[in-house]
């Protein structure tokens, strides 16, 4: 099995994104390197997706996507997977920038990036039941089944009581036991929690009771022509798991396709 130690690893992420840390004294020996396994992947089927759609969150529930917007006017849809149509658009107002989303027991939680206000949709209809507030802002959103688990911008993974909506605790993200920030759509699939690095091609694969990346999931081949394209908004955003069907699928803000992807062993 090919591994890449964590300083190639590293290489594939923006220096922003790795929050730095003081060098060692001299003295002090250097830790060694931790191996970080790097995926690839294989496209099964390429899927239509709405040009105009600057996708925050995505998940696959009862045969189709529901997709989170952001800008003006962001939106919450059902969307159908064939063609990529929009089944069912509900509008935030305004003074609301759209984050990600997810579905817990026939609720979709939403978030948006800095009001600190979050809403609560009834998962068949898309009809707004509930608000709730959190501290700092909203970028991804999961579930385990049990709690929602929330990224901000840092490096941690917060945990929300699902009924309470208040923060029962965190972890912090490591690769290679650097912290790692800029973590944004959240995908839960098999235990861990699989990430969005912003501005990135990159996924990665997160034991949620340590917080270590366990693997990177290497997408910069998935759509290499993006002319015509803003290469600092129109990003890698979107995971979506079909755990039924085992399918994966992925996208990006304003991406003309969603891609079913099977991700290969390290090698």
């Amino acid at each position: 099995m090919r591994t890449a130690a964590v300083g190639v690893a590293l290489l594939f992420l923006p220096m922003a994104a790795v929050a730095q840390t003081a060098a060692p004294p001299a003295q002090t020996p250097a830790r060694p390197e931790v191996a970080v396994p790097v995926h690839g992947f294989e496209v099964v089927r390429v899927w239509p997706h709405d040009r105009e759609a600057f996708t925050q969150g995505l998940v696959w529930r009862d045969g189709a996507f529901i997709e989170s917007t952001g800008r003006y006017p962001s939106t919450v849809r059902k969307v159908r997977l064939e063609d990529g149509l929009a089944m069912r658009v509900e509008r935030l107002s305004l003074e609301h920038f759209g984050e990600g989303l997810t579905e817990l027991n026939g609720r979709v939680f939403s978030l948006t990036w800095q009001g600190g206000r979050g809403f609560i949709w009834n998962a068949s209809d898309l009809r707004r039941i509930g608000e709730f507030d959190y501290e700092g802002e909203g970028w991804g959103l999961t579930t385990d089944g049990a709690r929602l688990i929330l990224s901000d911008g840092t490096d941690r993974l917060r945990f929300l009581d699902p009924d309470t909506l208040t923060e029962t605790g965190f972890v912090p993200v490591t690769i290679g036991g650097r912290r790692l920030t800029r973590l944004n759509e959240l995908e839960w699939i098999d235990g861990e929690v699989w990430a969005n690095v912003w501005q990135t091609d990159f996924i990665v694969r997160i034991d949620p009771a340590t917080g270590v990346v366990k693997g990177v999931v290497d997408l910069r081949a998935l759509m290499p022509d993006r002319a015509g394209m803003d290469p600092a908004d129109d990003v890698l955003n979107g995971i979506a798991w079909d755990a039924e069907g085992r399918r994966l699928f992925v996208t990006g803000k304003r991406w003309p396709s969603v891609f079913e992807i099977r991700v290969t062993d390290p090698r």
